[in-house]
C-alpha cells in the first residue's frame, strides 16, 4: 500500500523542523556540488558540464522530496523547464539593463565597449548558472516553499528574503544597506516569481541572467565582487545611493524600487490566478 503524504500544516512541528533541517543541509551540500562541478569542468573539461552537475543535484533534491514528502516536486516540472527558464532569463536581463540604463541616464555612469571573448563569456555564463541553481534550490525550493506550506506566503516571503539578504552581508564591500537592498529587490522578487510560476525555473532564470548581465555584460560588481572579463565597461561617478558604489548596482535605490515594482506585478498576477480558480 502506498504511503500518503502528510500535509505540512498537520505534520508535528518537531518532525517538520527535522525534515526542514535535513532538506536545508541537503540543498547546501548540493550547492557545493554544483560549484565544485563547475570548477572541475572549467579546469579540466568544459563549463557546459555545469548543466550535468546542476541536473544531478536537482535530481537529488527531487528524490529527497519524493522520499520524505511522498510526492514528486511540482516545482521541477520538466514541461515548464524551457519556457520558464527563458522567461526568467528575459526578466533578469531586462531588470538589470533597466537599472544600469537609469543610472546612466541620471548622469551617474558612462558605458563604453570593452571587448568580447566567447570562451570567457561562456565560462562565466555557466558559473552564474551554478550560483543560480544552488541558491534558488536553498532559498526558494527549501526555505520559501517549506515556510509557505507550513504557514503562509507572507511569512515565507519575509523570512526567505531576510535570510537571502543576510547571506550577502559577508561579501566584499557589503554593508547593512546592501544586504537590506538585496533582501527587498531580490529576495522578495525571486520569492514572488517562484510563487507565481510554481517552479524553480523562473527564479533560476532571473538570478542567472541578473548576475551575468550586471557582471559580464556591464562590467559592474556582482554583490560586491568583480567578475573579470566583461563586454562593456561601466564607470560610475555619482552618489552610492544611486550607483550602488563598490558593491554594485544591487545597492542602488533604483534597483530597490524597480525590484519592488516587479515583485508587486508577480504577486498581483498570482492573486488573480488564485481568485480565478475559485
Amino acid at each position: 500500500m502506498a504511503t500518503t503524504s502528510v500535509p505540512p500544516k498537520k505534520r508535528p512541528l518537531w518532525k517538520w523542523i527535522l525534515l526542514f533541517i535535513a532538506a536545508f543541509l541537503l540543498s547546501t551540500i548540493g550547492y557545493g556540488m554544483v560549484a565544485a562541478g563547475y570548477d572541475t569542468s572549467d579546469r579540466f573539461f568544459h563549463p557546459s558540464l555545469t548543466i550535468v552537475w546542476a541536473a544531478i543535484v536537482l535530481g537529488l533534491y527531487a528524490l529527497f522530496v519524493r522520499l520524505m514528502e511522498k510526492h514528486w516536486p511540482t516545482d521541477l516540472s520538466l514541461r515548464r523547464l524551457i519556457p520558464h527558464t527563458l522567461l526568467g532569463l528575459l526578466v533578469g536581463f531586462i531588470f538589470m539593463t533597466l537599472v544600469v540604463s537609469t543610472i546612466t541616464a541620471s548622469g551617474c555612469a558612462t558605458v563604453d565597449w570593452n571587448g568580447f571573448s566567447g570562451t570567457q563569456q561562456f565560462s562565466m555564463f555557466m558559473l552564474f548558472l551554478a550560483v543560480a541553481v544552488g541558491e534558488e534550490m536553498i532559498f526558494r525550493g527549501v526555505i520559501f516553499r517549506w515556510l509557505d506550506e507550513r504557514w503562509n506566503t507572507w511569512v515565507a516571503l519575509l523570512i526567505s528574503a531576510i535570510l537571502f539578504g543576510l547571506m550577502h552581508i559577508s561579501n566584499e564591500n557589503a554593508t547593512w544597506w546592501s544586504s537590506l537592498a538585496i533582501a527587498i529587490e531580490a529576495g522578495l522578487l525571486l520569492g514572488a516569481a517562484y510563487k507565481w510560476s510554481g517552479t524553480l525555473w523562473v527564479p533560476i532564470g532571473i538570478h542567472w541572467a541578473w548576475n551575468y548581465t550586471q557582471g559580464n555584460i556591464f562590467g559592474l560588481a556582482v554583490s560586491g565582487m568583480q567578475v573579470g572579463d566583461t563586454i562593456l565597461e561601466t564607470t560610475v561617478n555619482g552618489p552610492d545611493i544611486i550607483t550602488g558604489g563598490a558593491f554594485g548596482p544591487e545597492a542602488s535605490i533604483i534597483a530597490v524600487i524597480l525590484g519592488t515594482l516587479i515583485t508587486i506585478v508577480f504577486l498581483t498576477n498570482r492573486y488573480r490566478q488564485h481568485t480565478s480558480r475559485r
